[in-house]
């Protein structure tokens, strides 16, 4: 990571809907936000909020069943609005946008565009999947926590908890970097660096 590099690491959960006519013209919104922002390799501050859905305020019981939370929650939750005031702030030096998978930031630019909100990034977007099926020469893409447990790790928190699927992503951020300094090749050493002169010659005193 560069000294002088923001990031931010960003998983949102999404409205699925039940199959049934009233979620015609159904398309997913955000109603849980998780986010790291990491600056000089310390995590500087971390956000995490239920947001209420615009299009369609009522969960289906599929999303309520499926990512645990309840109505109750997304009522009390902040706008989209807000969210994207916050987004904006903890990103006001262009920040590298990191996610698991290409969906969070798809869904955030259809939201802003149905809402007519402008989109808070300017900087670059990594999807980190791609970068990890690269990097390993995957032939298909790898779950956040399956990637998390190839590493012989846990990930943090709950699945699905978008807070801990952030800081998830984070921490195999810092293991693929970590693996990339690893694999790129030392400058070659001379035979003067790999033999102590000194140390032999005083042997043979």
């Amino acid at each position: 990571m560069e000294d002088e590099q923001c990031y931010l690491f960003i998983d949102f959960e999404f409205t699925m809907p039940d199959r049934s006519s009233q979620y015609k013209g159904f398309y997913p919104e955000i109603i849980e936000a998780g986010v790291v922002a990491v600056k000089n390799n310390q995590v500087y501050e971390q956000f995490s909020s239920y947001i209420s859905p615009i299009r369609f305020p009522i969960l289906s019981d599929r999303c309520k069943s499926f990512l645990r939370i309840s109505q109750q929650q997304v009522d009390q939750g902040i706008s989209l609005n807000e969210l994207v005031k916050k987004l904006k702030d903890v990103s006001n030096n262009p920040c590298t946008v990191i996610t698991w998978g290409n969906m969070d930031m798809r869904v955030l630019r259809n939201n802003c565009q149905h809402a007519g909100i402008p989109f808070p990034f300017k900087g670059k977007e990594i999807d980190l999947s791609m970068e990890y099926k690269r990097f390993f020469g995957d032939q298909n893409q790898t779950g956040l926590w399956k990637a998390v447990q190839e590493y012989g790790k846990e990930g943090t928190g709950k699945h699905h908890r978008a807070l801990d699927d952030a800081m998830t992503t984070y921490n195999i951020f810092r293991l693929v970097e970590k693996d990339k300094r690893y694999l790129q090749k030392p400058e070659p050493t001379t035979i003067g660096d790999r033999v102590d002169f000194s140390k032999l010659l005083n042997k043979f005193a």
